[in-house]
């Protein structure tokens, strides 16, 4: 790289190429677009705020410059004019995702010092191109780079080649060119900053050596457990400074994250009688017409009338059609009309367009002509060429000039042709020499190759296009006969009128008007006998709710209203929905009375702990022995072999870390003091430790653990930084 200029760009001037040749290029344009750009300049004026990070506010109408810029990138490069819903919201997700990495990775790598100087940008994008370079230059199918960028040999992407190429782009080529080297510059910088941590972690010989100890440790342990279950909760009543002494011990067990819940009842829209009253003679009139049409316009007729658009050439064997009109079809003459008839909500008219009697199965041998992406084979063979080259074998064959079966060898591209390498000579398979055997309406070929052998007659030679390319089919024979139908299909959906639609809103409303409170709403559920819905732990930033279509609506709602509110009636879909807010959580330590009843769980059941310790202290008095123990407070007593050090389970019984912890510290013959577990108050005697087997070096273990622990680095630190950056977001109420 020249070094009389600071930019890769400026000292690689005056270029071409890049728009067509870049596989996949467009896209990552997209994706880059704005994605590393100075966090300063998300601030300053006024307005309001789509959401905060790191402190930062993040302005809506900067934001939503973005959001404009990157859909237009979008809609560019896909070549749409307009974008989807979901493609949009995608749009809006993408941005967001850059405004998190600018304003919580572009700061630690800032404070780090760390970066990719242009010198090293230019060996990572054309001396030794990057990782990232060579995927975005490569086809994904086949791992080899564009042709372009190829070395002929090798098919890997060619330095030689990309500084040829960096020395003649286009203004336009240069704007992506410059996307990519951003791009692979920040992949570089996040390689060096996660390599930068991977570097520091290390596990100490001693704590392999203590993991080596509890995976290897067993023990046979006799214990007690007296379950919380034994003593009914309705016994105990925490009083309020108890259930307030816990809660301001043991906030982070009530944090939580901003949450709303919502109930709702749903008024689909469905067309009415009246509705498939009006849809069936509307197709009535359609069937009369479809009787006068002229054969030559049938196909016009169906696609100008159908809501598939859709003209059906297939030859139909008995049985493959609609249970409605499959017997009927094959008694008739052609031109018959049959309908209309409803199916799945749809009212059809069918048409019998054509007739003919083809073999019930058929042998026959083909040889495949393949052309350049019928995905038959890797020819380069254009299309014509195929078509050409297969007339001209054809036209051999019938003539005698040209024997089949030395043809299939030499000129099809079919890879059946080849025995498998379980084969021995002679021996026959399917495919050998063309042939498939014995082929019916339902065998599993393409329909144009099964139908060239079964329509035609013993010895008839023919040409039939699939999308494997063209095949030259020879019918060898032929077993019994068939009619076979050609029939094409009016339909029309019956959809809802807009006087079912009225009437759908009409009823939701009127639910809404009269149940304006949470209490009302309930009731008139009951009252109603209607089937609620539950949506729970709605976060502020879902895009999905089950069973809802695109319910931004609904959560912008639920974070706009207050606890109690019934909606208005909200239209998603195929139906209106009534909803009331039933609960509202904010980020933070949830309030008491929030958490009333886990709080009154927990206090319980440390009351029964402290309980069933005094009982264990008691029985214990005097040096008792476990089973003395057991008999004096009636409790079973439990054998467990073999319990690993490492695990926090018992067998029986659920995961007890504290009690395993508890055992883990305990020499054989000895017993443990009362243990609060999760299901009940425990106590133990190890009867006997099998120690871990003398290691003399940790070096391999030790190895294994950090090859284990590094990886984590690469998501785990990412996450970490966005929990520490306290992230708010506020997207749904703007978009």
């Amino acid at each position: 790289m020249s070094s009389e200029n600071t930019s890769i760009l400026e000292s690689l001037r005056k270029r071409s190429g890049l728009l067509v040749a870049i596989v996949g290029i467009a896209l990552m344009a997209f994706v880059l677009t704005g994605l590393f750009s100075s966090p300063n300049s998300m601030f300053g004026g006024g307005g309001q705020e789509v959401g905060e990070i790191a402190g930062k506010k993040i302005k809506y109408e900067v934001f939503k410059a973005k959001v404009d810029e990157a859909v237009e990138n979008q809609k560019r490069n896909s070549g749409k004019t307009t974008l989807t819903e979901s493609e949009t919201d995608g749009v809006i997700q993408q941005v967001w995702n850059q405004q998190i990495n600018e304003h919580v990775m572009t700061k630690e790598y800032e404070r780090l010092g760390i970066a990719v100087s242009d010198e090293e940008l230019y060996d990572l994008m054309v001396e030794h191109p990057h990782s990232s370079l060579v995927r975005q230059l490569s086809d994904p199918q086949t791992g080899k780079a564009v042709q372009r960028f190829a070395d002929p040999q090798t098919g890997m992407l060619s330095p030689a080649k990309l500084r040829e190429f960096t020395q003649a782009m286009t203004d336009e080529e240069e704007a992506q060119w410059a996307q990519l080297e951003n791009y692979v510059r920040q992949v570089r910088i996040i390689e060096k900053y996660n390599n930068l941590i991977k570097k520091g972690l290390y596990v100490t010989t001693a704590v392999t050596k203590r993991n080596f100890t509890a995976q290897n440790t067993n023990a046979n342990i006799k214990y007690v457990i007296k379950n919380y279950k034994l003593v009914p909760d309705s016994t105990i009543k925490p009083t309020d400074a108890e259930l307030s002494e816990y809660y301001n011990s043991h906030q982070p067990e009530f944090k939580q994250t901003a949450s709303r819940k919502v109930e709702y009842v749903a008024f689909d829209i469905a067309p009415s009688q009246e509705d498939f009253d009006n849809a069936k003679k509307d197709m009535e009139k359609v069937a009369a017409d479809f009787k006068e049409q002229k054969k030559e316009d049938d196909s016009t007729f169906v696609v100008s009338e159908s809501d598939s658009r859709f003209y059906d050439m297939t030859y139909h064997a008995p049985g493959t059609l609609s249970p409605q009109i499959d017997t009927t079809m094959f008694k008739s003459e052609v031109g018959t009309v049959y309908g209309p008839y409803l199916e799945n909500g749809t009212y059809l008219v069918a048409k019998l367009t054509g007739s003919k009697t083809s073999a019930d199965s058929a042998k026959f041998r083909h040889i495949l002509i393949a052309y350049e992406g019928s995905g038959a084979s890797d020819t380069k063979r254009t299309k014509d060429e195929a078509k050409k080259f297969a007339d001209s074998l054809m036209t051999a064959l019938k003539g005698g000039k040209a024997k089949f079966a030395e043809a299939v060898e030499k000129f099809s591209d079919d890879r059946g042709k080849t025995k498998p390498a379980d084969k021995k000579d002679g021996e026959d398979y399917p495919g050998k020499g063309g042939d498939y055997g014995w082929i019916n309406a339902k065998s599993g070929f393409v329909e144009p190759f099964k139908n060239a052998g079964l329509d035609n007659k013993k010895g008839d030679i023919v040409i039939a296009e699939s999308n494997f390319g063209y095949h030259i089919i020879e019918v060898l024979d032929t077993k019994g006969s068939q009619r076979k139908v050609m029939v094409a299909t009016i339909d029309k959906k019956v959809e809802p009128s807009a006087k079912t639609i009225n009437m759908v809103y009409s009823e939701a409303n009127k639910f809404a008007a009269a149940n304006t409170t949470n209490e009302a709403f309930q009731k008139a559920v009951i009252d109603q006998k209607l089937n609620k819905r539950i949506a729970d732990n709605i976060k502020e930033s879902d895009r999905t709710i089950a069973g809802l279509e695109n319910p931004k609506a609904l959560i912008r709602w639920a974070y706009e209203n207050k606890k109690g509110t019934v909606s208005e009636p909200l239209e998603f879909g195929s139906k209106y929905i009534v909803a009331v807010l039933t609960d509202v959580k904010e980020k933070g330590i949830a309030p008491l009375e929030d958490v009333k009843d886990a709080l009154t769980e927990k206090v319980i059941r440390k009351k029964k702990a402290e309980m069933f310790t005094k009982e264990f202290n008691d029985a214990m008095a005097g040096g008792a022995t476990i089973e003395a123990v057991a008999a004096k407070m009636k409790l079973a007593l439990e054998q467990a072999p073999n319990i690993n050090f490492n695990s926090a389970a018992i067998p029986g019984s659920s995961n007890e870390p504290a009690v395993m912890g508890v055992v883990s510290t305990l020499k054989a013959k000895s017993m443990s003091k009362p243990v609060e577990g999760r299901e009940g108050v425990f106590l133990v005697y190890v009867d006997a430790v099998t120690p871990a087997p003398a290691q003399k070096d940790y070096k391999a273990q030790q190895t294994m653990e950090m090859s284990q622990l590094q990886p984590r680095v690469d998501y785990e630190v990412f996450d970490a930084l966005k929990e520490n950056a306290n992230i708010s977001e506020h997207i749904v109420k703007f978009f």
